[in-house]
């Protein structure tokens, strides 16, 4: 158990010896936005899964929806709501699939959305724009009130609203997000909520943030540190949606009784879900998640640390005092921040490549250099990777 959160500044940190598989005390993994390092505790749930599978063989379903259960409740406090409300996919793209093919998008062929949405919605929207799908965006920054400036555009016509929590590119949290909820909600339109980015790194209910009335959709691969294969899709407790993309086991419960005249749904946890899938995600998922609720690594916690560590980051590219048109910092509010540190930089990509070969992982995405701390890192491994940019950026020139 994790007592005081500046253990986790200290060297050697303590969470440290926790995550030796992945070998975090030897490697400057700042890659934890995009990929955070497992906890050797995930190892015991993938060597759970294969004994089930070996003993158990077809009738170890059982036991894997067991853990799927684990992973919905663990989900479920991380948001604020019924672990119910929750249907499980392999990721956040299956589900958004799903869900878009529950739209009305031939009597509404209209979908609102900003212009910093995540690639696998990126991507599927504008593909849909193709085919004649209307999309309007609204730009992203500033985040403080691009809910507000949602909400001035919704009207029975669209179709949908889909919206980052925390914005990938900058790290910036979107505010005004209550407003729009409300906006949605007054004109019948679906609201769907990608906390991706904010989950289990910046603190989010449902319940106190008065957006119960909207879909949420996100996953374990980042902050969690669940891996692949762990993505949910919450929904309102009155959703009617019925997506047309739909596999067989969301109507799993109720298969033996399935009315041939009309495809059935069961309950939300199955409405949106795809088909037999391999359940060792599940079973790592649900160690991690016991995981920390042992180390007490609550979201509440979890942003003290984060917020001490990208502030850390932060002061330290500053006081490198690099060219501003070669690399930048965004100007936004420690406080407005999510997990991560954005530098803004025509050669991020390069400075990514060097970063590596010296030895210090980051992660980039077009002009976007990002520094993702985690809690199993101490301050002086983030102090030598900024000291490290700086060199990178010297030498290339």
């Amino acid at each position: 158990m994790i007592e005081r959160v500046e253990v986790l500044y200290e060297t050697p940190n303590a969470l440290a010896p926790h995550y030796s598989r992945f070998r975090v005390d030897e490697r400057l993994l700042l890659t934890g936005h995009s990929h955070q390092a497992w906890p050797d505790r995930a190892e015991v749930g993938q060597h759970r899964a294969f004994e089930d599978a070996a003993r158990w063989v077809d009738e170890k379903w059982d036991r894997a929806l067991e853990q799927a259960a684990r992973v919905r409740e663990g989900y479920g406090r991380l948001l604020d709501t019924p672990a119910e409300t929750i249907c499980l996919g392999t990721s956040t793209h299956e589900l958004i699939v799903k869900w878009l093919s529950a739209l009305p998008l031939r009597e509404r062929p209209h979908i609102l959305t900003t212009d910093s949405e995540f690639y696998s919605a990126r991507r599927q929207l504008r593909r849909l724009e193709e085919e004649g799908i209307e999309l309007s965006t609204v730009p992203s920054r500033p985040g403080i009130d691009v809910g507000h400036r949602l909400a001035e555009r919704v009207d029975e016509r669209l179709a949908a609203v889909l919206v980052s929590t925390v914005f990938f590119d900058s790290g910036e949290i979107a505010g005004g997000l209550r407003e729009l909820a409300t906006a949605c909600q007054h004109h019948g339109v679906p609201l769907l909520l990608d906390v991706y980015h904010q989950l289990n790194v910046v603190p989010f209910s449902l319940r106190h943030q008065g957006l119960e009335s909207a879909y949420v959709t996100g996953g374990g691969y980042k902050y969690c540190q669940l891996g692949e294969g762990n993505a949910f899709l919450r929904s309102p407790e009155d959703c009617r949606l019925r997506p047309v993309v739909t596999g067989w086991f969301a109507e799993f419960e109720e298969r033996s009784h399935t009315d041939l005249r009309r495809v059935g749904y069961g309950p939300l946890t199955q409405r949106f879900a795809g088909a037999t899938y391999d359940p060792t995600s599940h079973y790592r998922a649900a160690e991690v998640f016991a995981f920390f609720a042992e180390m007490h690594l609550e979201p509440a916690r979890l942003r003290t640390v984060s917020q001490h560590q990208v502030a850390r980051l932060r002061s330290r590219f500053d006081a490198l005092d690099l060219p501003p048109d070669t690399i930048r910092r965004p100007e936004i509010e420690l406080d407005r921040l999510g997990g991560f540190l954005a530098l803004q930089s025509p050669r991020a990509e390069e400075y990514q490549a060097e970063l590596a070969r010296r030895g210090v992982l980051t992660d980039s995405r077009n002009q976007t250099l990002r520094f993702g701390p985690a809690p199993y890192l101490h301050d002086g491994q983030l102090d030598a990777a900024m000291e490290t940019l700086g060199q990178v950026v010297e030498d290339l020139g």
